[in-house]
């Protein structure tokens, strides 16, 4: 607690009647100035410790802004892991339908190269055995 200027200087006219000598009065100017400083610290430590305070409440929502942010982003990476999973099973879809229609292509190009070779045979036979 600061002291008024009208309180010092009340101290200081009861310190000049009382002693009145220069060293004393000396002495005297001294202590009055430690009380000053030693006031004056008391009320930074005062102002330093509510800045802290302050600062400590602040860093507090800050960390729950964090510790929310983080959930929020986990819930969308969860969001897609989900569509990339669907993704996976449309592609495993498209791959069986890739392989089915592979098989009947396979099973087209033979009957396709076999009739071919039967039909050249018959035309090669045809063509060897009529007069003509």
């Amino acid at each position: 607690m600061a002291l008024a200027e009208e309180d010092i200087t009340l101290i200081r006219k009861l310190i000049h009647e009382e002693c009145g000598s220069p060293a004393v009065r000396y002495d005297l100017e001294l202590r009055e100035r430690l009380v000053r400083v030693e006031e004056a610290i008391k009320h930074q430590a005062e102002l330093m410790e509510q800045g802290f305070r302050l600062m400590e409440r602040r860093f507090e929502q800050v960390d729950k802004r964090f510790e929310e942010m983080r959930e929020d982003m986990n819930r969308r990476f969860e969001q897609v892991d989900k569509r990339f999973e669907q993704v996976d099973k449309r592609f495993e879809q498209v791959d069986k339908r890739f392989e089915l229609l592979t098989r009947r292509i396979d099973r087209f190009m033979i009957w396709s190269f076999g009739t071919t070779l039967a039909v050249g045979g018959l035309v090669v036979a045809l063509i060897k055995y009529l007069p003509g």
